[in-house]
């Protein structure tokens, strides 16, 4: 029963291997979602800011393209990885950064 109460999400990602798939995917979208102020206060270069917390988060990810792949982060990975719940919900494929933004590996 505790199991899969616990068990670990399949696209969370540790730093490395969040980088390393997202580099090695076609059509692969980075996406900051924290807010604008967070977004506009340093991100992951070559990211989109789509805020998880925003009135428009679902209307949004309705008009993202389903052949692409999702590579979520946030501060600390949790609304990354909220997002990429609600996100594979809709059949997108999302991924999410586990750690947040502090995770992405330098190279």
């Amino acid at each position: 029963m505790f199991n899969s109460f616990f068990k670990k999400n399949e696209n969370d990602l540790d730093g490395y291997h969040f980088r390393k798939n997202f580099q090695n995917t076609d059509n692969a979208i980075l996406v900051d979602v924290r807010t604008p102020d967070e977004y506009n206060s340093g991100t992951i270069l070559g990211s989109v800011n789509i805020d998880f917390l925003g009135a428009d988060f679902q209307a949004k990810i309705k008009q993202l393209d389903p052949d692409k792949s999702y590579f979520l982060f946030c501060r600390s990975g949790n609304r990354s990885g909220s997002a990429a719940k609600v996100m594979e919900g809709l059949g997108l494929n999302s991924y999410n950064l586990v750690g947040g933004i502090g995770a992405w590996p330098e190279m």
